[in-house]
Parts: C-alpha cells; structure tokens; sequence
C-alpha cells in the first residue's frame, strides 16, 4: 500500500487554530460551554473537576441532532459534511482537523477521518500519522474515546486533540506525578496506584520523527497495548480509552459509560472530569474521582 501524505505545512498549525477560534466565535458555530473549576484530590492526584454552569444550548443542539438523526433514519453525520466555519486544516489525504464545536476548554481539537469509518474501529497507521503531523506542531495530549461505552457521543471515527498542559499547576496532567511509578515489564507497564485494568508504555520522542515513522512505530505499540489487556482479539467488546502524548501512551478498558450519572471519557483518566450540576459534584466528592474510574473501568483482578 503507497504511503499517504502530509498536507498540514509545517510551522502553520498553532496559527491556524487561533485565527480559526475566533473566527468560528464571531459568527457562533462555536458553542463554548460555560464552567467553574474545582481540585478534588484522591490517591495523590488532584482532579480538575469542571462544573457546567449552563448546558441550554448543548442540550438544544442534542434535541436537534436527534431530530435530524430520526430524519435520517439514524444516519446523520454531523462531520460528513463539517461545518466549514469549524474547519482548521487538512492534516492528510485521510484527516482534517475542525474544532470541537462544543468545548469546555480552548483549543479543543477533532481529527475526524474524511471518508466514513466506525468509532469502534481499530486505530490505523494513518490515524498516528495524522496526530504526529498535529503534535510534532504543538505539545498536546490525543485522546481516543472507543465506542458508546467509552464516551464517544459520534460514530464517525475520530480522535480528539487538547493543548497542555491541562491544568495551571505546574503538572502538564493531573496523573502525572503517578506516571513516575510505572512498574515495566519489557516495554509494557502499569501504574501501582491505578486501581483498574490498563496498560502504559513510553515513546521515546517518536514526535521528533516524520509523521509516518512515527506512526509505524506507534501502531506497534498500540497493539502490544491491546494484547496486554487483552481487547486485541476481542470482537465482542472493544470499549477502551487512548491517551497519547508526546512521551507515552495509556490504554484503559472500559465497562460502563457512566457511574452514578457521571460521564467518563478518555480526559477522566488524565484527572480532569466533568459534571453538569451541583449534585454530580457531591456525588464526585463522596466517591472520590480515581473510584469513579475504578467503577467504569475493568477491575484489576480481571487481568489475564
């Protein structure tokens, strides 16, 4: 098979992002969702907790997606077309890059595929290659939210992509004082402190190297990732989620969708959570954050 290409010019990508935020401001395609912040600590982690303070409008363009869903017979799609006044760059012959239309945070990115694939879908060389072509630009963590279950809310394939750090604590993650404790064994490790099935592995600056070097090799770590949990041959139940930054690569199976209402994707296991009211945060609290990852992930003991 020929080798795809590149099409995002280097030196261009922070800057385009930036224009393509405010533009997409001024002329509302871009639904900010308002929140206030709060540090909840379990384990020796302090989770960034966001609070929304008001999902009106979220919940008014579900309303409508769903209509329009029905319309379709269950086969709208809002990334085929996207929204062009979200769009930031063609990435690949494969990938763009739109804005996450409706964020929490600034600069939250989505490198949906052009042509339709499943989000169950396993990640291919030319899904790395187009987060390497982003990352190698600027130091974000790339998340992967694998099915329903995982907190993926579209079908159509699509990798999500936040700037770092993620907090204003002079950690790049909240996890990532926990990362330091990885036991290895041969290039897979676990964290101690993670009370669930996962598995963690470095990547030895692949960003440095040409997109597609990077990843061949990335690919090849992904799957010794999935073999460790064992989902790499499991056609029945494939829900996990990826984390990848510049430095390593979590992969965290996942069992349920939420935990008493509270949602989890891929960011919860990077400590940053979400809940939209007061309750869910006394819920947070009472549970504490790395139990509410515990309750949607795999048990330990479930380790083959």
């Amino acid at each position: 098979m020929a080798q795809g290409k590149i099409l995002l010019k280097a030196g261009t990508f922070w800057t385009k992002i930036k224009e393509q935020t405010e533009h997409a401001r001024q002329c509302g395609a871009l639904v900010s969702i308002p929140t206030e912040s709060e540090f909840v600590e379990q384990q020796g982690v302090c989770f960034l907790v966001r609070i929304a303070s008001n999902l009106v409008r979220k919940d008014e363009a579900k309303r409508d997606q769903q209509k329009q869903s029905a319309a379709c017979k269950g086969d709208f799609n809002p990334f085929l077309p996207y929204e062009q006044d979200l769009f930031v760059a063609d990435i690949s012959d494969t990938h763009v890059c739109i804005l996450n239309k409706y964020n929490v945070a600034d600069y939250h990115l989505l490198l949906i595929t052009r042509a339709f694939e499943e989000q169950e879908s396993l990640l291919t060389l030319e899904d790395f290659a187009a987060m390497w072509a982003c990352m190698a630009q600027f130091d974000g963590l790339t998340f992967y939210n694998s099915g329903k279950i995982a907190g993926a809310s579209q079908r159509h394939k699509h990798l999500q992509l936040v700037p770092l750090p993620l907090t204003p604590t002079g950690v790049q993650l909240p996890i990532e004082p926990l990362l330091k404790s990885a036991q290895f064994h041969n290039s897979i490790a676990t964290i101690p402190e993670f009370p669930f099935l996962h598995a963690f592995t470095t990547l030895d600056s692949l960003w440095k190297e040409s997109p597609f070097s990077a990843a061949a090799a990335t690919l090849e770590c992904y799957h010794s990732l999935l073999r460790a949990v064992g989902l790499e041959d499991n056609q029945q139940s494939r829900a996990y989620n990826l984390l990848v930054t510049r430095e390593w690569m979590l992969l965290v199976p996942r069992s349920q969708e939420c935990f008493e209402s509270i949602p989890v994707n891929s960011l919860g296991f990077a400590g940053t959570m979400f809940v939209r009211n007061e309750q869910q945060m006394q819920i947070l609290k009472q549970y504490g954050p790395m139990s509410v990852l515990k309750n949607v992930a795999v048990p330990n003991c479930e380790i083959q």
